[in-house]
């Protein structure tokens, strides 16, 4: 196993093809061209039409459906080889383009393992999509505990003892799933986890939605897919620099590639749109391209997230939620590109020092928790670091409990699970008083949006502490709770009895 924090080289192949994108640049071609659209869109690349005062016209030319001759029609399309050069980047057998972000690659994963078994080894802090994906296939769950960071509130990786010791409880596991890298840049020990689910008959399903740069330059960690890993989702939108929304999904070469591929392609046909974004597409072909070539452009992108790092540390002020990973045995390295700051350490909450980010300095972090924002650095971007610093540091301190809420927000341990996903959401429900719905089985996945984590999933017993950790949060500033049943958390929707 590595060092708590060492960065694994890189293994990614990035041969001289990588400067293609060739459905991006049929895309390009088959805009430019005169053409008189009687199709959908319905825009119809018109020059007057309103979107164009919004968005322009170029783009509203790239605006095609699917389904057109020289772009993704036929056989050696550039659709086609768009994928075949993201595989080859990603060291997969096989990539998937998704149009419905990450979220649907954790459907699609989720819906191929009931062909493998009945119970899903997985992890507890997975995004809400992999418990959604639960709902659609039926799946019983057995859920491996992540560590806890409860000075922070945060919950890291699963370590391969722990996966161990769930699938030997579970002998109808159909696969194990995990998380890495976590929210907070946490990278587990894919390799380990990879033996353990192998040598037990299970393919390794990971969720990267945070790592799609990964293994693009010796600075980052190695990609799961690099590690052993099966099956892998890539929010290639988060630092990979394709546009929002947009995602990959990537089959190995390992030892279940041939089982996998045909349940993925069954799968991704169930859940991908019939009139997928050519925008998408391509800016998912040019985000693949930006990162196989560009080495030098992610070594900018380095250096400044570690320049950040060096200047919190330096002023004393803030501390630095990485500088702690070493604490924990799930953790063996960072993204270098996630800076998590603890704001707690400089009297004030997370959630308001984004809250006054975002209003007095015009600057946005991507996640507050009560105890710390998340500072993200895109692979192959160099942001002004210097003006964050300064932001940062002329926030207020401290600020008086009615402005900051008073006290650190700790995570709830999940209630009881007496009901499988989809029984419980499937099930006839109702909407309850919260007070009331203590100590009833949920009926929908209640999640502190981001990063996504469900804090309640259908089938799980609701606890006071996860009512007020959620109602908490959903009065915060910039405060959200995903599945809720109003913004307040002022009800739930539970099983009825």
């Amino acid at each position: 196993m590595n060092s708590p924090l060492a960065l694994a080289p890189t293994s990614r192949p990035t041969g001289a093809s990588q400067d293609r994108a060739p459905y991006a640049e049929a895309l390009r071609a088959h805009a430019d061209r005169a053409w008189l659209r009687l199709n959908v869109p319905g825009h119809a690349a018109e020059d007057d039409r309103p979107l164009v005062e919004t968005f322009g016209s170029d783009l509203l030319r790239l605006d095609f459906p699917p389904l057109l001759d020289g772009l993704d029609l036929g056989t050696d399309t550039p659709m086609d080889q768009a994928t075949e050069l993201a595989a080859e980047a990603w060291g997969a057998r096989r990539t998937w383009f998704l149009t419905n972000g990450a979220s649907q690659g954790n459907q699609i994963a989720s819906l191929v393992t009931p062909m493998l078994g009945r119970t899903l080894v997985v992890q507890r802090s997975v995004h809400s999509s992999v418990i959604d994906g639960l709902v659609l296939s039926g799946l019983k769950a057995a859920f491996v505990q992540p560590s806890l960071d409860t000075e922070q509130g945060i919950a890291h990786g699963v370590t391969a003892a722990g996966v161990a010791d769930a699938v030997a409880l579970h002998p109808d596991a159909a696969a194990v799933y995990v998380v890495s890298p976590s929210y907070f840049g946490a990278v587990a020990d894919i390799r380990a986890i990879a033996d353990t689910a192998h040598a037990h008959g299970l393919p390794l399903i990971v969720d990267e939605a945070w790592g799609s740069h990964f293994g693009f330059h010796p600075g980052l960690p190695s990609g799961a897919l690099a590690q052993g890993a099966d099956l892998v989702t890539s929010s290639t939108h988060k630092l990979g620099g394709s546009l929002t929304q947009s995602a990959m999904l990537h089959l190995g070469h390992g030892p279940f590639a041939e089982v996998l591929e045909p349940l993925i392609d069954r799968a991704y046909r169930l859940v991908q749109s019939t009139s997928a974004s050519a925008l998408l597409l391509a800016s998912l072909d040019v985000a693949r391209r930006g990162l196989a070539c560009g080495h030098d452009r992610i070594g900018v992108s380095l250096r400044a997230a570690d320049a950040l790092r060096g200047t919190l540390r330096c002023l004393g002020r803030y501390g630095v939620v990485s500088d702690g990973f070493g604490r924990f045995p799930d953790i063996v390295t960072a993204d270098p590109l996630r800076v998590a700051i603890d704001t707690r350490a400089g009297g004030i909450s997370g959630h308001e020092a984004r809250r006054r980010l975002f209003r007095d300095h015009q600057i946005m972090v991507e996640v507050a928790t009560d105890s710390a924002v998340v500072a993200v650095v895109g692979a192959g971007s160099a942001p002004d670091t210097d003006r964050f610093i300064e932001a940062l540091h002329t926030l207020p301190r401290p600020l008086g409990a009615g402005a900051d809420g008073g006290m650190r927000l700790l995570l709830p341990a999940p209630g009881e699970a007496v009901l499988t996903p989809r029984e419980a959401f499937m099930s006839a429900g109702r909407v309850v008083p919260a007070a009331e719905a203590v100590g009833r089985v949920s009926a929908d996945t209640l999640a502190a949006y981001p990063p996504g984590i469900p804090n309640v999933l259908p089938g799980e017993v609701i606890t006071a502490e996860t009512v007020r950790f959620l109602q908490l949060t959903a009065a915060a500033p910039n405060g959200h709770v995903r599945g809720a049943v109003d913004p307040t958390v002022g009800h739930l929707r539970v099983v009825d009895a």
